[in-house]
């Protein structure tokens, strides 16, 4: 798994012999692999918001049947071949990605310590190693062959040097070491968080109508960017200088995604913003949020009214087998009364005679129906 981008890596080192380049060059293949994933999330999520008013409609007209709406919504993504999961599959498919070339830049400049330095000298020694390199071993790169270039350029080093940056210090240990030293490395983290500022730009720009994000959410989907690029203070140069690449790259893409999805009125793009608009003209209507977050909010009380609607039922059999027992008995009524969850009135003490302690609590239709059908005070107090 690690193997394979550290042997490109090598390879591209030995065709540039420079360690810049190299990670430049494994940058544009990484994203030359993982682009046609992003376009595909891209179109996903746009075909998923160019159906959006259906989908409210939907769930405006089956509130209070779940099982229901599900099947008219399933209904609804076959007639229009639309996969919801397609739009987040592909975006996790990258985090490996992520996580691949997080580990081979950092096993670059593996040097061992602690209680991985006994190990390692041991293993020197049975490779018949000098003596000085055996009691202060310098990197020893991971997943490398001992024979690719790579390996045989960073063995026993402790710099990594390119351009005048030791590939190997992270911006925090660079400042700490001294502030003119470290003023390159800071502006890297800079530049870093200005290309992040600037990709996201471009995605808000275009998704300035958007039927699942509320203005703040795309303030902070815009700015939460440049604060991940705050914490790469603590990362390596090289992982630095990988992501730089990478976000250049990115850049293009989102021109190219703006491009041929929102080239044109009649682009996926410009269909998705308009449908958004509708979308968000009925949340308004109906008195709802066209936020995301509201959006689950609406389907979590949705599942709370699914469980709770048996008891509603339940209740008001009970109701009307309360009014059946009443003609019965008037003992049979007290008792249904008071297995039932009850309040005292307001201007009668509870213990007043009349054989019950409290009142049911009315339902808020009930409640609402009888403030409703109340005649206004005058404003005159009541003597």
């Amino acid at each position: 798994m690690f193997e394979i981008p550290a042997a490109l890596l090598s390879w591209f080192y030995g065709f540039t012999n420079s360690y810049i380049l190299a990670i430049a060059l494994i940058a544009l293949v990484v994203m030359a692999v993982t682009t046609p994933l992003t376009l595909k999330s891209t179109k996903s999520m746009l075909e998923m918001q160019k159906i959006a008013p259906e989908m409210r409609q939907l769930q405006n007209e089956y509130r209070n049947d779940r099982q229901k709406l599900n099947e008219e919504m399933m209904k609804l993504y076959q007639e229009h071949k639309v996969n919801p999961m397609a739009s987040c599959l592909p975006m996790l498919a990258q985090m490996p990605v992520f996580i691949i070339m997080f580990r081979v830049l950092r096993g670059l400049v593996y040097e061992p310590r602690g209680a991985a330095l006994p190990v390692a000298q041991s293993v020197l020694r049975a490779f018949d190693q000098p003596a000085d390199i055996v009691n202060d071993p310098g990197f020893i790169p991971r997943y490398l062959s001992t024979d690719s270039p790579l390996y045989q350029s960073l063995f026993d080093r402790h710099e990594m040097p390119s351009l005048g940056i030791d590939l190997s210090k992270s911006a925090f240990e660079a400042i700490s070491n001294g502030s003119a030293h470290g003023v390159v490395y800071a502006l890297l983290i800079v530049l870093l968080g200005g290309l992040y500022f600037g990709q996201q730009r471009m995605v808000a720009a275009r998704a300035a109508v958007s039927p699942t994000m509320s203005p703040t959410q795309q303030k902070i989907m815009q700015y939460l960017p440049v604060f991940f690029a705050i914490f790469q203070v603590f990362f390596l140069a090289a992982l630095v200088v990988y992501y730089i690449f990478q976000t250049i790259i990115r850049i293009g893409q989102q021109f190219y995604i703006t491009k041929v999805f929102y080239g044109h009125e009649e682009a996926l793009g410009r269909q998705a913003q308009r449908a958004g608009e509708r979308a968000r003209e009925e949340a308004r209507k109906s008195g709802e949020s066209g936020g995301l977050f509201a959006q689950a909010k609406r389907d979590l009380a949705a599942a709370r009214g699914d469980s709770g609607g048996s008891s509603k039922s339940g209740s008001s059999k009970s109701g009307s087998s309360k009014s059946g027992s009443s003609k019965n008995g008037s003992g049979a009524a007290k008792r249904e009364i008071a297995s039932k969850r009850v309040t005292p009135p307001k201007n009668r003490p509870a213990d007043a005679p009349g054989g019950s302690k409290g009142r049911p609590t009315p339902s808020r239709q009930e409640a609402q129906s009888k403030r409703s059908s109340r005649p206004k005070s005058s404003g005159k107090k009541r003597k």
